[in-house]
């Protein structure tokens, strides 16, 4: 069980790592003129676990969703990662969006917390039917 606590371990400092390499390349993708910061520009990135904007159809519906709160699409950087910007005076109109629609989201699906836990979940019940299974066996 040792190496299972320790694999674990790893496998979550290697996802810190990556995350941490992730917002350092995110800085330097977006540098803001001051005119966008002058003029009162908000910006945010968008990022999703695996690859849902690869799909045409699904980066699209994430645009009309985030245009219903004054969010303009700026670029796409990869298929889980996509950049907006509205005017500050947008926020004048959150109160006024349909409900679920949160203006500040920054998380598309399911989050790495959650997709963690289910995998950590399925593992330990997958251990557990094994270890039933050895017991029935035994008895």
């Amino acid at each position: 069980m040792a190496y299972s606590g320790g694999a674990t371990a790893g496998a979550a400092a290697a996802a810190a790592a990556a995350a941490k390499r992730m917002r350092e390349e995110e800085e330097d993708m977006t540098r803001y003129t001051s005119d966008e910061l002058a003029e009162g520009w908000e910006f945010k990135i968008i990022r999703s676990v695996g690859s849902p904007f690869r799909n045409p159809m699904k980066l699209r519906r994430l645009m009309e969703e985030e245009s219903q709160a004054g969010w303009v699409f700026i670029e796409k950087f990869d298929d889980s990662r996509v950049r907006f910007k509205r005017p500050s005076s947008a926020r004048e109109r959150d109160h006024l969006l349909p409900p679920g629609i949160d203006p500040y989201r920054t998380q598309y699906g399911v989050s790495e917390g959650v997709l963690g836990l289910s995998i950590a979940g399925v593992i330990v019940l997958t251990i557990g039917v094994v270890l039933l299974i050895v017991f029935l066996l035994e008895h």
